[in-house]
């Protein structure tokens, strides 16, 4: 079946020179226009660093983005995630005209709606109302066209009490619900947006991510989506890229795209020198792993998690002699939950080398956790650590509802039904 490509990016790479406002000096403008009218390639295009955050550079120019190649087809949600830095905004940005590539092009049917900063496109001077109308003719809309459509976008914003006062008075969430809600119910072809959409509260978030839904899946129109908010990505995009260092390194589904972009983040700990401990040593914690569906996959909601207990056991004590329990507190010392050798039927028995403990479908809720281990061999106490480490979790779709609980509200999730009677 043929494809229905809305959206193609060709070859998209952009280059900036650092600490200069323009593209650089007048030579080199004067030296970029002699090679261009001989017909010969940029010279500054064979210069410059890797986007890369962590390294100082030689050049004085950086590529923010190097070769991106991909396309979207119509009705397509994708996601773009990658760490600070990776070139997911300058991307939006040039996918959205707000600037150009130094080399490659975009090619696409209908109009561009974009969401790329709070209040980009709004006149602080004019009011809401006014700068509906505003936001509409710069999509293309018509007058009467906008009129329809002005009641649901005042509706949805929330802001109706403040329609008719100057945007400059708005507070950034209000503005960024304002303008969320003009370009998704102007309905253009393409809807680009930024991470912008955390500056709003809890419950806009779910909105919006609920109008996108509707407008990707009933509307048939193509989102373009870059948020760190993995559980959001999960829920709503149909497709993934992730950036690193500015270019595409991976591109495929949804749940593989945010599994690589995981990847890497998992954490090993070396404890065997940790003298803060107590017991009588006869056996002690040497190494702690811990990771989501594999090696190497940072922890996530909803996911399987694992933690690997290595010990230093030189008398070969088996298993049967052993108890291990551990608990695992919040960033303020409260404890969320305890575990334990002696509750659960173990799998296999050894000489307790290693300690393996499964979840199957992690109900942590996000955030950052820390560990205390006890060890008891024949009954005595043989190693002691309080908060011998800690480790992170990231968003998932817990529920496969596409919203999330927030961590203040809960820190543990559990699967339940609701029933009407």
């Amino acid at each position: 079946m043929k494809k229905d490509i809305i959206l193609k990016a060709e070859n998209i790479s952009k280059q900036y020179r650092l600490g200069q406002v323009g593209t650089g000096t007048l030579s080199h403008d004067i030296n970029r226009w002699w090679h261009k009218i001989r017909g010969k390639e940029n010279p500054y295009l064979k210069i410059g660093d890797t986007n890369d955050r962590s390294t100082k550079g030689t050049s004085d120019y950086v590529w923010a983005l190097q070769d991106i190649n991909f396309e979207v087809e119509r009705g397509e949600v994708l996601g773009i995630i990658g760490k600070n830095g990776a070139g997911k905004s300058t991307l939006l940005k040039i996918l959205s005209k707000v600037t150009a590539p130094t080399t490659g092009s975009i090619k696409f049917r209908g109009r561009i709606a974009s969401l790329l900063e709070v209040g980009t496109g709004f006149n602080g001077e004019m009011t809401g109302r006014e700068n509906i109308f505003l936001n509409g003719a710069i999509l293309g809309m018509t007058k009467k066209e906008i009129s329809l459509k002005l009641e649901e976008i005042i509706e949805f914003s929330g802001c109706e009490r403040y329609i008719d006062t100057p945007v400059k008075r708005y507070s950034s969430g209000m503005t960024v619900r304002l303008a969320f809600a003009v370009a998704a119910f102007l309905e253009p072809e393409i809807l680009v947006i930024d991470e912008v959409l955390a500056v709003g509260d809890a419950e806009f978030q779910k909105k919006a991510i609920g109008k996108m839904q509707d407008i990707s899946r009933e509307g048939g129109r193509t989102v373009l989506f870059v948020s760190h908010n993995m559980a959001a990505v999960q829920s709503l995009c149909t497709k993934g890229i992730v950036l690193q260092n500015g270019r595409v390194q991976f591109e495929g589904n949804t749940e593989e795209a945010i599994q690589f972009y995981l990847k890497g983040s998992a954490e090993e700990f070396v404890i065997a020198d940790i003298a803060d401990r107590k017991g009588t040593g006869i056996m002690k914690l040497r190494n702690i792993s811990t990771f989501g569906i594999s090696k190497g996959i940072m922890p996530q909601i909803g996911k399987k998690f694992v933690m690997e207990f290595e010990f230093d056991n030189p008398q070969n004590i088996d298993s049967d002699r052993i108890k291990f329990d551990f608990r695992i507190d919040d960033y303020a010392g409260q404890r969320i939950v305890w575990l334990s050798t002696t509750v659960v039927k173990q799998g296999t028995k050894g000489n307790g080398k290693i300690i393996r403990f499964e979840i199957e479908k992690l109900n942590l809720n996000k955030g950052t956790y820390y560990v205390t281990t006890h060890l008891v061999v024949d009954q005595e106490l043989s190693d002691w650590i309080q908060h011998v480490f800690s480790f992170d979790v990231t968003e998932g779709d817990y529920y496969g509802t596409g919203k999330q609980v927030s961590p203040i509200q809960s820190k543990i999730l559990m699967d339940y039904n609701v029933v009407f009677v």
